[in-house]
């Protein structure tokens, strides 16, 4: 039986690592399309916080510390996204949030996952210079990717697949969800953006939608045609043989919710997921489908996904409520309450052995010792 707390530890890890990867993969995408799309198409960096759910925190980092004046928006936003460590999902902080939970579990990882994670977060604190300016980004991005996939093969490889390893797998996949989600519902909104602008570049947008989660080549074997917003939404989001498309990822959540304890909440709050994707009909409906609609339709999506991660914190990470024996009147008026041991007071002894060692479901790292 696995403790709750190394459970919540493991659950983050898994999310923390595949956030890492994904942020990198958007960072470096979105380079590439800025370079490849003429300049009057004004698209700008504001599409990658909005993905990231970091454009409040950006602002606020923006207001505390002022914006430089010898940085671009481009440089500010890229630092913000890998390096800064005033942002908890900075490529560098889920990297250290990571290391932090995978190191109080680390006797139940292979020594050598450890090890890879350990020269993960050395080799990306040691490289973070190369991470901002252009002309290393990409390099830089693409060679954390191999190293936070080299450490997902380790670990499927090396690891026993106990329900530690279905925890990780569980944070991961939702963590996965919920990015594509993100990247299809901004998306969303560029195309709003295109529309009223009169842009001819949907299809070259599309494209680097299908790169940024690494669906490119897939999608050609799959489709054997050109790139359409019809087409790669519904390989996104419904393709359940593409490890990257909503649906794979909330199909590997059941399967791997089944093996654990008490899963039946979480698991019909993934079927709610599923059966949204299901009833949305969208090889019919997404050639006419708005973006405005496929907007609302990603919210719904997200907050199905949301929910999944809500009930898996309270079935499994959240600590039970502590309650107290109601008072016996018939007792209190015959004062017949047995006295507390000694050397402890009444009140210390009432509710003794109810407490818990159990983590909060904030993203803050754990200390470790």
């Amino acid at each position: 039986m696995l403790l709750s707390r190394l459970a919540e530890n493991i659950y983050w890890a898994g999310r923390y690592l595949e956030r890492a990867e994904d942020t990198a993969r958007l960072v470096k995408v979105h380079t590439e399309l800025y370079l490849d799309l003429p300049q009057a198409t004004s698209m700008g960096w504001n599409p990658l916080l909005a993905v990231t759910g970091s454009g409040d925190a950006y602002d606020e980092h923006v207001r505390l510390n002022g914006a430089d004046a010898d940085l671009s928006e481009e440089l500010r936003v890229v630092t913000f996204l890998t390096t800064s460590p005033d942002n908890p999902s900075s490529v560098l902080s889920c990297l250290n949030a990571a290391r932090a939970n995978l190191r109080s579990v680390r006797a139940l990882l292979p020594r050598s996952g450890w090890e890879q994670v350990n020269h993960l977060h050395l080799w990306a604190r040691d490289t973070q210079g190369k991470a901002v300016p252009r002309r290393s980004r990409t390099e830089w991005a693409n060679d954390l990717i191999r190293k936070c996939q080299t450490v997902t093969g380790l670990l499927s490889g090396t690891m026993s697949h106990d329900e530690s390893y279905r925890f990780l797998q569980v944070g991961r996949h939702l963590e996965r969800a919920d990015m594509t989600t993100r990247v299809l519902d901004v998306q969303a909104h560029v195309l709003l953006q295109q529309i009223t602008a009169g842009s001819t570049y949907a299809d070259v947008t599309w494209m680097s939608v299908l790169k940024s989660l690494s669906a490119m080549q897939m999608f050609r074997r799959v489709a054997r045609a050109g790139v359409s917003g019809s087409r790669a939404l519904n390989f996104l989001l419904c393709d359940r043989e593409f490890p990257r498309s909503v649906a794979h990822c909330l199909v590997e959540l059941d399967r791997g919710l089944r093996l654990l304890p008490n899963s039946a909440t979480v698991i019909t709050a993934v079927g709610d997921a599923l059966i949204r994707l299901d009833r949305a009909d969208l090889d019919v409906h997404l050639k006419a489908m708005a973006p405005a609609e496929l907007h609302d339709f990603m919210d719904r999506l997200q907050t199905d996904i949301g929910h999944v991660h809500a009930t898996a914190f309270d079935t499994w990470f959240a600590p039970p409520p502590v309650t107290l024996p109601e008072p016996d009147p018939a007792a209190a008026t015959t004062d017949s309450t047995p006295a507390a041991p000694a050397g402890v007071s009444q009140s210390q002894s009432v509710g003794n052995g109810q407490q818990t060692q159990r983590q909060s479901a904030a993203r803050a790292v754990p200390s470790s010792t």
